[in-house]
């Protein structure tokens, strides 16, 4: 297995990078990898990750919830009711941050449930997806036929929206792929990129079991400074921030079980709470963020 090793940053190119802690792969193969932290941009990335080739294995799990449409256990159940609401609410924010219909490219469409709504509005969808059976699955649940992700470099026209709903985070090539939703964007079109924000109260609280860095599949683990740092050096600029409410409580939720080793539903539910009031006084510190970005 090859791994990358960083000796700079993957926003900045700084070298003034250095380890924070060591967090476990609680998900699939219990292994621990180091994350560090750059000075200069405020990036915090998973240091000797496996490379693109290599790192297919460790998305094997099926508590892997957005890439099925399972109903196994509570957490899955609870994730599945929130969705549907938050679906609901993306196509709102795409809708108002855009115009009523155009075309729309979703990168990391998982099993297409928000393509579907999308395309329930009367939008032109075309969806990405690199999991053969998330695919499948967008196939006969919602009869949408997403394509492979070695398939994006070979997209044609323009959008009037590209989404990436906590996808970033995965990308290997990062400034190649930032060029190439830039490439693919319409003059007044719309990036909406969701990723989680460490600088959120339940990371502080959870440290090295926060859910969210989710090692080794999130390569890099963004703040608020280094979304904007990494965009502006593609002359793109973030215009808004939205805050995503539900996900401090299902990240609390996962963070106790990691934990603790099963959910500590009263605690998580409280510190979910906690985060969100925070995030109130100051938007920058919600649990995850969708940044909406313009040329």
């Amino acid at each position: 297995m090859n791994r990358i090793h960083y000796t700079y940053c993957p926003v900045c190119n700084s070298t003034a990078i250095n380890p924070l802690f060591t967090a476990k792969d609680h998900l699939v193969s219990k292994e621990e990898f180091v994350i560090w932290q750059c000075s200069s941009c405020t990036l915090r990335f998973t240091q000797d990750v496996p490379d693109e080739d290599s790192i297919a294995p460790y998305y094997q799990s099926e508590d892997y919830i957005s890439h099925t449409n399972s109903d196994n256990g509570m957490l899955s159940r609870i994730y599945k009711t929130v969705r549907k609401r938050t679906l609901r609410q993306k196509a709102d924010l795409i809708i108002s941050q855009t115009k009523p219909m155009g075309k729309i490219l979703d990168i990391g469409a998982g099993v297409g449930a928000f393509l579907n709504v999308m395309q329930e509005k009367g939008w032109n969808v075309t969806g990405v997806e690199p999991d053969e059976g998330a695919r499948s699955v967008a196939k006969s649940s919602y009869n949408l036929n997403l394509e492979n992700t070695s398939s994006l470099p070979n997209l044609t026209g323009k959008f009037d929206a590209i989404t990436l709903w906590h996808v970033l985070e995965h990308v290997h090539q990062l400034h190649d792929y930032i060029e190439m939703l830039k490439k693919h964007l319409s003059a007044d079109g719309r990036i909406f990129i969701a990723v989680p924000n460490y600088t959120a109260l339940e990371a502080d609280i959870y440290k090295l079991d926060w859910a969210a860095y989710d090692v080794p599949r999130h390569l890099y683990h963004f703040s608020p400074a280094a979304m904007v740092h990494l965009l502006q050096q593609h002359g793109l600029q973030v215009i808004s921030k939205k805050p995503m409410w539900y996900d401090s409580f299902y990240i609390s939720l996962m963070s106790s079980k990691y934990r603790k080793g099963k959910p500590s539903w009263i605690a998580a539910g409280f510190n979910g709470l906690r985060s969100n009031i925070t995030a109130l006084i100051n938007k920058d510190r919600c649990s995850s963020l969708i940044y909406i970005v313009k040329k």
